[in-house]
């Protein structure tokens, strides 16, 4: 029966690819045929999952890079299919018919409910966790759901879990992994540190006790040093700790060395904590690390920029209010002129509950430098309505061809910021190749 899976899935990957095509339809007809695939399969070398509600793309991307670089066969999911059939898909495809995986390393980026089905399937050597946030509540519902599910495959988990140790949402899947060891990454107090915050936060209670947790300060939304007063629940120390965090010019240092991140915004900062707190833990050389971030590709519509016969036109995936609102504050930072084109969908991999744009600060963007909005998408007259009770005073617009709400906000030659949803992202990315030709 498992051969007859795995020769299914890579016959009919095999049969789309001859057609050009992907996607994770090959792993769902395995697992149809056989439901414990993946307990059949044989691996050599660590097995790495990454799994957070933001930032595990890129961080899943970067450990990809640094194994690479420093000797090792690598199998990945790169291009994001990170539920059970397109991870099913991605490691059987690259093994024998027998199930003989044919790599000395995986890393494998999985959503946060599909934990449950990975980790107790394959020798996984170690678990990077980069944030939980509120995130598709129509699919997750709250986090506390979301994480519970992760906490449920924990306690007989032996091997690493490396933890941002600023989360307490993170912190706490230490309390339900008795046999694991635990290396954790943070970022230190710094410039860009605050003491109060008004952002949506989802750690404000101790997990142990539920207590109200005090914070020394944030680093953003509920990221920070923390402790509870009653049961003293608090940030560990750092394993791997940045410091000196400039986002300007996005440097850090790390052992008194100095690296450049190759992402912006403070949550970026963590991904490149997670990835060397991994270095750390397989005693991979730092110079591997450095590499990484040098030769780091830009992700399409992370902060991707386009630049054509003076025009400059930036690109930013939003879909929760903690990742939009990291975007705001990038925008926020460009003093200059602006026009902003917004597109909202609610299909299901959006989230079909948009009511998340009213925990977002968009008011950031709410400023003279910003000469218009035009908003467009599914949900095109919701954004506007938010953008019209935060206040804004400027030119509020609504287009729903999107190549058009593109077209005008680049009509005039100052930088045209286009924030997009998941859906969204694609066909703004390439409204705007449109209207730079």
């Amino acid at each position: 029966m498992r051969t007859l899976a795995i020769l299914a899935t890579k016959l009919s990957a095999h049969i789309l690819h001859l057609f050009h095509r992907g996607g994770s339809l090959p792993g769902t007809i395995g697992l149809k045929i056989d439901s414990d695939i993946l307990k059949g399969l044989r691996f050599e070398g660590p097995i790495i999952l990454v799994t957070g509600t933001n930032g595990k793309t890129s961080t899943a991307n970067m450990i990809t890079d640094l194994m690479s670089y420093s000797g090792y066969k690598v199998i990945s999911n790169r291009k994001g299919d990170n539920l059970r059939p397109g991870i099913v898909t991605t490691i059987v495809t690259n093994s024998t018919i027998l199930g003989k995986v044919k790599a000395n390393a995986l890393v494998l980026e999985v959503d946060e409910l599909n934990i449950r089905h990975i980790l107790p399937n394959i020798p996984v050597s170690a678990l990077v966790v980069t944030n939980f946030f509120r995130d598709q509540l129509d699919r997750a519902m709250e986090m506390e759901r979301l994480i519970s599910t992760i906490e449920s495959v924990l306690p007989n988990y032996d091997g690493e879990l490396i933890l941002n140790a600023n989360d307490p949402n993170v912190v706490r899947l230490s309390l339900k992994a008795p046999k694991a060891h635990v290396t954790y990454y943070g970022i230190e107090e710094n410039d860009y540190s605050r003491t109060s915050t008004k952002e949506a936060s989802e750690g404000k209670f101790c997990p142990k006790c539920n207590e109200r947790l005090v914070y020394d300060y944030y680093q953003y939304s509920h990221i920070g040093k923390f402790h509870c007063p009653n049961c003293g629940f608090a940030s560990p120390k750092a394993d791997v700790s940045l410091e000196n965090i400039d986002l300007i010019n996005q440097t850090f240092t790390n052992e008194k060395v100095k690296y450049k991140n190759p992402y912006e915004g403070m949550y970026s900062m963590y991904n490149a904590a997670a990835v060397m707190a991994l270095a750390k833990y397989y005693h991979i050389d730092y110079s591997y690390v450095q590499k990484v971030f040098e030769s780091a590709p830009q992700p399409k519509g992370r902060n991707e920029k386009f630049n054509l016969n003076n025009q400059t036109c930036v690109l930013n995936l939003i879909k929760n209010p903690t990742g939009a609102n990291e975007v705001m504050k990038v925008i926020e930072m460009d003093p200059s002129d602006k026009n902003i084109c917004i597109v909202l969908n609610d299909n299901d991999q959006d989230g079909t509950d948009v009511s998340w744009i009213y925990d977002t600060f968009f008011e950031k963007l709410m400023k003279e430098s910003t000469k218009k909005i035009v908003c467009s998408g599914l949900r095109a007259n919701d954004m506007a309505l938010r953008l019209y009770y935060g206040g804004f005073k400027g030119k509020i617009l609504i287009e729903t061809d999107l190549d058009a709400a593109v077209k005008s906000c680049m009509e005039t030659k100052i930088v045209t910021y286009c924030i997009a949803t998941y859906t969204a992202l694609l066909p703004t990315r390439n409204a705007i190749l449109k209207g730079m030709k």
